[in-house]
């Protein structure tokens, strides 16, 4: 029987590939319960998730929050706005004071790489990473790998090609520790500028031109130009980048024929890819969505059954 150990979930380098399989087999048996027409159960009744955001966030924060509810958990969410930080207090002192109220779990997006490290350090609830600057983000790489797992039924030898801003994205860096560690091999493409020079390190390869990097392509995931982190402009303009390196068409054709098209979001329609692309039939994007509370599902369970057994 397999158990699940962890106490937090960081980073994609912690999880064994055994790891990774029993979160994606838990969050597929979870996943009916968003089918059906009450789309709740009692497992987590009496526990509680703190939302502790930092940045701005749509999907991950509301995919979090739906996945506590639906397991019956209690919720709270703080943003950096409404938080005593923007009074002077520090991250460490929110923490404290936030874990003397007894959660169970915190739930953490920051935009300093390492933040969630930090705090899973000085409290004793566990705690996810939700993105952490240009670090990591551990559950968009989840969902990425249950959504291709859905569609491939697994990940042996798959090329996944991930295109765009590569140096600025911790989905990138996460997506291809978890591909690589599954026997996917990866492909990383986009401007040079926009290649970090260690990025082979990970696991993936680096193919500057698109459509030779697009060839026989089972997975493309495409990534958007990361504006708020760089610090000074590295494309001569958004409409080169979407020429040169957006997803179109005739790009898709280069690729297998069942390739799948995916996205972490948001999209920017005509740059990353277009709105064709999008809305294609083998565009899994809204499928990620769906995936992404399913896992977040499963993590919050094992990891509340994983400390339970300590």
């Amino acid at each position: 029987m397999t158990t699940f150990m962890h106490r937090h979930i960081l980073s994609i380098n912690q999880l064994s590939v055994q790891d990774i399989d029993f979160i994606l087999d838990t969050a597929d048996s979870l996943k009916e319960i968003l089918e059906r027409p009450i789309k709740k159960v009692p497992t987590l009744r009496g526990r509680t998730v703190v939302h502790l955001f930092f940045e701005p966030s749509t999907r991950t924060k509301l995919s979090f929050e739906l996945a506590a509810k639906r397991l019956s958990a209690d919720t709270v969410s703080v943003s950096a706005s409404t938080s005593s930080v923007v009074k002077g207090e520090t991250l460490i002192d929110t923490a404290k004071n936030i874990e003397a109220m007894k959660p169970d779990i915190v739930v953490m997006r920051h935009f300093c790489s390492g933040a969630p490290h930090l705090i899973a350090s000085r409290i004793q609830a566990s705690v996810i990473n939700a993105g952490d600057g240009m670090n990591e983000h551990p559950t968009q790489a989840l969902l990425d790998l249950m959504s291709v797992k859905e569609k491939k039924g697994g990940f042996k030898d798959l090329k996944v090609v991930i295109v765009g801003d590569i140096k600025h994205s911790r989905v990138a860096h996460s997506d291809i520790l978890a591909f690589s560690k599954m026997g996917a091999k990866v492909t990383v493409c986009g401007p040079a500028t926009l290649i970090p020079k260690d990025v082979e390190s990970l696991g993936s390869k680096v193919e500057l031109n698109i459509d030779k990097a697009l060839d026989k392509a089972d997975v493309i995931i495409a990534l958007r130009i990361q504006k708020e982190r760089q610090g000074k402009v590295l494309i001569p303009s958004i409409r080169e980048y979407a020429l040169r390196y957006g997803i179109n068409e005739r790009r898709v054709r280069l690729a297998s024929k069942d390739v799948l098209i995916m996205h972490p979001g948001p999209i920017n329609r005509g740059v990353e890819m277009t709105p064709d692309v999008a809305d294609a039939t083998n565009s899994i994007i809204l499928e990620q969505v769906t995936n992404g509370v399913a896992i977040r599902m499963a993590l919050l369970m094992l990891l509340l059954s994983a400390e339970q057994d300590q």
